[in-house]
């Protein structure tokens, strides 16, 4: 089983749940993020009461949005949408530009001068998605409108739990897919007479 805690940090019922859908699904579904994390995301964006929670991909420069969970009046951004990724947070979150978590978007030191967008950002929460290999997937990011003083390190910590099983099961469908490609290649070619 995998272990992403440290001694001092205890899972609770949200992080068991986290653990037995992506672990559970990890032979199942042939997309790089499954619809367990979809699950996920969903018990990410009430457990934080946040708007918005997505995984992301840096793909070619841009990053790339894979999995949104938002209700529908909130969706501010599409599955498949992208935008340059050195204009994102998600770039200066994973560069150190810009803090893993924000309370106050609006008035943290850090966030000043950041470009405006097209609806209000009160709280933000984000973590790399690293894959096996060291290198950066994408993101783990969550959002809400307003404010969220209950905001903690805890809750960064389920993010990052989150993160590492969201990587592990992008890791386990490529391995799977490349060995796949591979015995496929292996096979000779079928003749017809």
């Amino acid at each position: 089983m995998y272990e992403f805690h440290s001694a001092d940090y205890a899972p609770d019922a949200f992080e068991v749940r986290v653990s037995e859908l992506l672990v559970a699904t990890a032979e199942g579904g042939d997309a790089l993020i499954c619809s367990a994390v979809t699950e996920v995301l969903q018990l990410l964006r009430e457990k934080l009461h946040m708007d918005v929670v997505f995984v992301s991909e840096f793909v070619d420069g841009h990053r790339v949005f894979r999995r949104i969970e938002a209700d529908a009046d909130k969706r501010v951004f599409e599955e498949g949408q992208s935008h340059p990724l050195e204009y994102t947070f998600c770039q200066r979150v994973v560069d150190g530009r810009l803090p893993q978590m924000v309370k106050h978007w609006a008035t943290d030191p850090a966030t000043q001068g950041l470009p405006k967008l097209p609806f209000p950002l009160g709280s933000y929460l984000s973590v790399p998605v690293v894959l096996g290999d060291g290198r950066v997937y994408g993101t783990l990011c969550c959002f809400s409108f307003a404010e969220n003083e209950e905001l903690s390190q805890r809750d960064l910590k389920k993010l990052e739990m989150t993160a590492q099983f969201t990587a592990r099961r992008i890791d386990e469908v490529r391995m799977r897919e490349a060995a796949n490609a591979a015995q496929s290649a292996t096979l000779p070619a079928r003749r017809d007479h």
